[in-house]
């Protein structure tokens, strides 16, 4: 679609209103809006000025103008806004150098898929994450000098089987038996299929939708494959109509890993392959399928998955999930159908179909950073011909520490992963994909912004256990 033609389809959907999205650094969808009469060609030349220093981790005060440049290709109408409005997702321009802003995340999943061009390794990455949620009917929470609680609460969660509902039904999966279920234990099929039908409306291509394996309303609904850039957007689109979905149905959503103890976080494993003029380039004749290109790929994710962790996992909260003994991923280890590893081989006849599935990320990622760092890891391995070693075809889960001891982990915690990106970040800085200013800015933020407030206050648990002292 060109300018012109947003111009067209804005006329044609009747639309009053034009709203400019864009992502900040830290991951959360930011948006404004204009009346239609200030919409033209020009701004997709022009752009439109707004303030840099009021986003997390950007421009400082002295220094904040910042233009926003909409990409026509992404032209939708939005599904809930009331007023007919044309939605555009943007590129973030410096005003004066009119060149792009480098903590701007699309600018740099743009540059990963030059820089992946450049290589002649490949002319496309593909991305196909699968991210977890959990609808709730009640959040609340609060940190004070004094206090602090959280308490969520959903009309599925097992935990409500003795409470007075006038009547209660039951009916309430049960820890770690929500997957699958028919209605009524599954009771947000009519949600999700709602969902699913606003995520259509968008363009969307949508494959699957089920219960979780968690109590308390933890639910998947998968996308189709798409591009890195493109798939950054739509991942933007679908945790933005999950929530608004949820949301006028009276309920809330969640992406955040760890919501509830003692039962499944929410991950969202990232199905990646190479393809070059039209060719996958990760089938081939070797272990589960797969080319000596897709093990050097697995090789280099294997290498860097630590500092990796930092943009796949970046929130403190994701490492209550990735807690070694449980049921997240956290072994770097890779095999043919295991999905107690955190690389897995999917099992497929059909050579377009081959793919690795890396299993540690969680939907708390932004997409476009780390979709890039994953494709800038890969490439690495694939450069510099890295082995992945052996495949580990066993229940890691059921391995005994002598057999575990050998087998290297993710990161533990968001400090041990921020350390990790400090010292292994070079074959992100290949191509200006990312840039060391990023980096340095993303480990101040994350590190002072929540680490730090997070290593600080005391937790109800702490009561329990030391009070007395």
């Amino acid at each position: 679609m060109t300018p012109k033609d947003v111009v067209a389809f804005a006329a044609e959907n009747k639309c009053q209103m034009v709203d400019y999205k864009f992502l900040d650094f830290v991951g959360i969808w930011q948006h404004f809006s204009t009346p239609i009469s200030e919409f033209s060609e020009e701004i997709f030349e022009e752009g439109v000025g707004f303030d840099g220093s009021s986003i997390r981790g950007w421009q400082p005060i002295h220094n904040s103008d910042m233009l926003i440049m909409p990409d026509a290709l992404t032209a939708k109408v939005d599904p809930f806004v009331q007023v007919p409005t044309l939605s555009l997702i943007c590129n973030i321009i410096d005003p004066i150098t009119r060149e792009g802003y480098t903590r701007d995340p699309r600018f740099v999943a743009k540059k990963a898929e030059a820089y992946l061009k450049s290589t002649g390794i490949a002319d496309t990455a593909y991305f196909g994450p699968e991210p977890e949620f959990f609808i709730f009917d009640d959040v609340r929470y609060a940190s004070s000098a004094n206090e602090s609680f959280y308490s969520v609460d959903s009309s599925e969660g097992i935990w409500n089987t003795g409470r007075e509902e006038f009547p209660n039904l039951g009916y309430k999966p049960r820890h770690k038996e929500g997957y699958f279920p028919c209605a009524p234990t599954d009771s947000l099929i009519d949600l999700r299929n709602e969902m699913v039908q606003v995520l259509q409306s968008v363009g969307m291509r949508i494959e699957a939708s089920h219960h979780e394996v968690a109590t308390g309303g933890q639910c998947e609904i998968d996308m189709r494959f798409d591009s890195l850039v493109s798939m950054g957007d739509t991942l933007q689109w679908f945790k933005y109509i999950i929530k608004n979905v949820a949301i006028r149905n009276g309920k809330t959503v969640t992406f955040m890993p760890k919501p509830l103890y003692g039962d499944n976080g929410s991950g969202m494993h990232c199905h990646q392959s190479l393809w070059k003029d039209g060719q996958n380039l990760f089938a081939g004749d070797g272990y589960g399928g797969l080319s000596k290109m897709a093990m050097y790929y697995i090789g280099g994710i294997m290498k860097h998955a630590k500092a990796l962790c930092a943009f796949t996992n970046p929130s403190t909260n994701s490492y209550k999930r990735l807690v070694p003994g449980f049921e997240a991923p956290v072994n770097l280890a890779y095999s043919n159908r295991n999905r107690s590893a955190s690389l897995r081989i999917p099992v497929t006849n059909n050579p377009k179909s081959k793919r690795v599935e890396y299993r540690t990320p969680d939907p708390s990622c932004n997409g476009y950073l780390a979709f890039s760092a994953m494709l800038m890891a890969g490439l690495d391995g694939i450069e510099n011909k890295i082995d992945p070693g052996e495949p580990l075809d066993k229940d890691i889960y059921g391995l005994s520490p002598e057999e575990l001891k050998d087998i290297p982990n993710v990161a533990g915690t968001l400090q041990e992963a921020l350390e990790a990106l400090r010292e292994d970040h070079a074959f992100l800085l290949k191509g200006d994909v990312f840039t060391e200013d990023l980096i340095e800015k993303w480990i101040e933020y994350k590190t002072e912004a929540e680490v730090n407030p997070v290593r600080m206050r005391p937790v109800p648990l702490e009561f329990a256990l030391y009070f007395d002292c």
